[in-house]
């Protein structure tokens, strides 16, 4: 699959669904992918090293995955803080739709994914999960970033997972020079060739 295909609102071939059963939250999971999405195989290793390493996140309010795929990142947000709001957004409506089914399969009503402009523009967000789409180029990761992370709310979080060899040192130095004083980027871990990032928004 050409990694233009999934980062497509809609990607070429049939929306087949077929049988996914993966682990999230210690607990065996049976649920829906299909070609033309990101890693429809399974959970892609950054993104499993992203849900190993960052602590929970907030309990309540509005969380956010900036790319979900079938759903790894929002539907582990949604198992693991039942009493908050998990946003989840890709330009890939495909993923958008899976990650909708998902979420009813595993009785998930406090998930809903939809496309980034179906979003409320005043909602902001007190966690963000994101295994960044890196290969969508510099200057469409740096809009795409540049339109979530801002939106963090007052002592906020935001957890990405960066490849080191597709500029995650560079990365972290961009959204340090670029975000306000109110933003703190920092290297949080390091686990095999990807690197853990967070963005902390400062408290009132």
């Amino acid at each position: 699959m050409e990694s233009a295909h999934y980062f497509s609102a809609q990607p070429a071939g049939p929306f087949t669904r077929k049988p996914l059963t993966v682990e999230l939250v210690g607990a065996t999971r049976r649920l829906h992918t299909s070609s033309g999405i990101f890693s429809p195989d399974g959970i892609d290793k950054g993104t499993a090293i992203l849900l190993a390493d960052v602590p929970a996140p907030t309990p309540q309010g509005n969380l956010l995955d900036i790319g979900c795929g079938w759903g790894p990142i929002a539907l582990t947000m949604g198992l693991m803080a039942p009493h908050a709001k998990v946003h989840a957004v890709d330009v890939n409506e495909r993923c958008v739709t899976l990650t909708n089914e998902n979420a009813e399969l595993l009785e998930l009503r406090n998930v809903t994914a939809s496309l980034p402009d179906d979003v409320d523009p005043a909602i902001m967000f007190d966690t963000i999960w994101s295994n960044p789409p890196i290969r969508i180029g510099k200057d469409e990761l740096h809009g795409l970033l540049l339109r979530w992370l801002p939106r963090l709310a007052p002592g906020g979080n935001a957890w990405l997972v960066v490849q080191k060899n597709l500029g995650s040192d560079s990365l972290q130095r961009w959204m340090a020079d670029t975000l306000d004083e109110s933003f703190t980027v920092t290297r949080e871990s390091t686990s095999k060739s990807f690197r853990i990032l967070r963005v902390r928004k400062a408290s009132r």
